[in-house]
């Protein structure tokens, strides 16, 4: 027996399973797209390491002499030995200290001073031409000043990774508060809205994805100068050891100690990469952008 109500209440449901059922399917397709994405980058790096296998096997030379590079076999094990030492982990976590003590201090005055610059004509004039003058030095380049300066080595190396991050981070916060539609502005302030409440709903959310985009050029840059800082002058750290391994002529050593390197850049990137994924989710995005 039907009645108008009844059928107005199936009538009315039946687009909510509709939807429902479109979600769920369109959730098993991301899932599916992403497990394929993770079996090729799996597939790529596997065919690299096979080709490296192959190549320092047969003793190729095709313009480039693989004959004296360790294979992927005696770095394995050398990676290996080193998983039991304790001198391994202790030069890990003191590269991770002097990385996060130097990008920390980076991404606080760099997102700080960034934003001033932006947001500041005053500011602007008088502290990009000091800021303009030395950014385009490399950080690397400062570390007899930082020997210098600093009274220890420790405070050297870190000063040089937040100097390697520091305008990276400053660069891009500063090109995207001033890409900020200025209609956002206004219409805060005609409802308003002052100096502050514009500064802390408007400028720093829309900023987000030019912030993280500088933040992670900044990360991978502070990596590559904190490794050369250690190699310069550190006493222990992954720098220091992969650069001692080459002086006593050890190369599955050397080789170890630049695939941690690549490691530990790369789960840092991708910390941060996922870190500005998760705060910036009100951003429309496509259907590649998911991943």
């Amino acid at each position: 027996m039907s009645t108008p109500a009844l059928d107005a209440t199936l009538g009315s449901g039946a687009p909510a399973v509709e939807s429902a059922d479109a979600a769920t399917a369109t959730g098993r397709t991301r899932t599916a797209a992403g497990l394929r994405g993770w079996a090729v980058r799996l597939a790529s790096l596997a065919a690299v390491v096979a080709l490296w296998q192959w190549l320092t096997a047969t003793d190729a030379r095709v313009g480039l002499r693989f004959d004296r590079l360790p294979s992927p076999t005696e770095v394995a094990a050398e990676f290996g030995r080193q998983l039991g030492t304790g001198i391994y982990y202790l030069d890990l976590a003191q590269s991770m200290i002097r990385i996060l003590t130097g990008f920390a201090l980076a991404a606080v005055l760099g997102i700080a001073l960034g934003v001033l610059v932006a947001r500041s004509r005053w500011a602007g004039d008088l502290l990009l031409p000091p800021i303009e003058v030395v950014r385009p030095i490399p950080a690397i380049a400062l570390v007899p000043i930082a020997i210098l300066v600093f009274p220890t080595d420790e405070q050297g190396i870190v000063f040089i990774t937040f100097a390697a991050a520091f305008f990276p981070i400053m660069v891009s916060t500063r090109h995207a508060v001033r890409a900020l539609p200025t209609l956002w502005e206004d219409a805060v302030r005609t409802m308003g809205g002052g100096r502050a409440h514009v500064l802390w709903n408007v400028v720093l959310p829309g900023t987000l994805p030019g912030v993280f985009g500088g933040l992670s050029v900044g990360m991978g840059v502070a990596w590559i100068c904190v490794i050369s800082a250690e190699m310069i002058s550190g006493e222990f750290g992954v720098g220091y050891r992969t650069w001692h391994a080459y002086t006593v002529v050890d190369y599955p050593a050397v080789l170890v100690g630049m695939a941690s390197i690549g490691v530990l850049g790369w789960v840092a990137s991708a910390s941060i990469e996922l870190l500005g994924r998760r705060l910036t989710r009100w951003l429309p995005r496509g259907e590649g952008g998911a991943r």
